[in-house]
């Protein structure tokens, strides 16, 4: 009895059992929603015929803003998606790089599949999906939330959407639109 009544005999297993469930990070994720990044390829060159462009030198300048502002966010993005463009890989590279993470290609004609997959390995995360003006507010859709604005033009690359999916799969996930980088 009297060892019941030592904190010692009961905290020391608490404490134990707390840090090997990866301590207040993973207390503080459980229940906590997926944060999906979807980001159109920033400026590319815009010389006809080109099958794959490079970003133009603003482009790049567009690319390292889309970092700053994602390491800014309140959760650390955890996977990088990309077509497989060199646009939107190396639109994707300069926060890939500060978090050394790979960045991993995805077909942008298979978006429930990337859905699925963010939902399944990802939850409770913060991920990125680097796509182009046609695909990313289809990608908001694929993760079910309804369009935050009705269209992405050809000449708009400074969208910037954020998908919250609660964890809680009766609710629906919502989307917002802000803008990032030059000429916001």
């Amino acid at each position: 009895m009297k060892n019941l009544l030592n904190p010692l005999c009961w905290l020391l297993p608490l404490v134990t059992l707390l840090s090997s469930c990866g301590g207040s990070a993973h207390l503080r994720s459980v229940g906590s929603p997926t944060t999906v990044y979807i980001a159109r390829h920033a400026e590319k060159d815009p010389t006809p015929g080109l099958a794959d462009p490079a970003l133009t030198e603003v482009g790049q300048q567009r690319a390292q803003a889309l970092r700053e502002e994602l390491t800014k966010a309140p959760k650390p993005v955890s996977v990088i998606f990309s077509t497989n463009t060199l646009r939107t890989r190396t639109t994707a590279m300069p926060l890939a790089t500060q978090l050394q993470v790979p960045v991993e290609v995805y077909d942008a004609r298979q978006l429930p599949a990337l859905a699925a997959r963010i939902r399944r390995d990802y939850p409770g995360k913060a991920v990125l999906v680097v796509g182009h003006s046609n695909t990313i507010l289809e990608t908001v859709e694929a993760l079910g939330a309804p369009r935050p604005v009705p269209t992405v033009a050809d000449n708009e690359y400074n969208y910037f959407l954020e998908v919250t999916m609660p964890r809680d799969s009766t609710k629906t996930p919502t989307a917002v639109a802000r803008r990032y980088g030059a000429g916001k």
